[in-house]
């Protein structure tokens, strides 16, 4: 029997169930392992170090059930610890080991859908004051200009499933007119957090006249399909089964009903420990 070899997806929380469905519309045959710290989310507000320390504690876990791709689904994991796993851990745990992130497969298009070239993004306050975005960003495209606003309360509002609520909106009018306060000529609105699309439609009905509001997890996918072909030994490696198994730190029925609203279908999780 073939050993599993699947792409391992991690995220905090929820978030990156978005990124996942989309990229197992993108990879319908490929494995897939997602799992979720949500006994310790959020990461938002925590320091570097303990997203590092956290990040690379789940890198490993998924490492260790068979996966060699590891996509951090995760923005504040993608800006805060990424970098430094590449670059110091990568080594020590294989070369033909890799660990991608959100932030840059983004940062490479999103000039390209503004034409005022001034963006907006909304993330968590360890996103934000990461400055990953406008860092990035300008390397691709030096002449857009990048305005920001953390967004504390979005992602809470998310995990307690009170979404469409009055309360919902009022935070999320709130942190979007302060973001186009700064700037009237924003044209495109990134949401740099992968919790953020289920507030999409509340989004949309808050930004001005004429903003693209613009999900993370299509441009992910698209460009992890453009990697693997890149590298067709990583890919080949890849068990192509069509499966999907769900971990989660916490509870697990409390992950499989948030799971179903991020994802549209139902999922069972199992337990894991890091």
């Amino acid at each position: 029997m073939q050993t599993k070899k699947p792409i391992g997806v991690f995220d905090s929380g929820y978030g990156g169930l978005t990124i996942l469905k989309e990229l197992q519309l993108a990879l319908p045959m490929h494995d897939f392992i997602y799992l979720g710290d949500n006994a310790r989310a959020p990461y938002g507000p925590r320091s570097y170090e303990t997203v590092y320390q956290y990040t690379l504690e789940a890198v490993d876990w998924l490492f260790d059930k068979g996966c060699d791709l590891v996509i951090l689904a995760c923005n504040t994991a993608s800006a805060k610890a990424l970098r430094t796993i590449q670059q110091k851990d990568l080594a020590s745990r294989g070369s033909h080991k890799r660990v991608l992130g959100v932030i840059r497969p983004t940062t490479e298009v999103l000039g390209q859908y503004s034409t005022s070239k001034e963006v907006g993004i909304v993330g968590t306050k360890g996103t934000v004051e990461s400055e990953s975005y406008p860092t990035e960003i300008a390397k691709f495209f030096p002449e857009v200009k990048v305005f920001q606003q953390a967004c504390p309360m979005w992602v809470p509002i998310i995990e307690n499933r009170v979404y469409d609520t009055q309360g919902a909106q009022f935070f999320v009018e709130q942190d979007l007119n302060a973001l186009f306060a700064k700037s009237g000529a924003i044209d495109t609105l990134l949401l740099g957090c992968t919790h953020y699309p289920l507030l999409i439609d509340t989004i949309e009905s808050l930004v001005p006249k004429g903003v693209k509001v613009l999900t993370q997890g299509s441009i992910v996918a698209a460009s992890l399909v453009d990697y693997l072909k890149r590298h067709p030994g990583l890919d080949a490696g890849i068990t192509k089964q069509s499966d999907c198994v769900f971990y989660t730190t916490d509870a697990t029925a409390d992950f499989d009903a948030h799971a179903a609203d991020f994802l549209g279908y139902s999922v069972h999780s199992l337990p894991a420990t890091l």
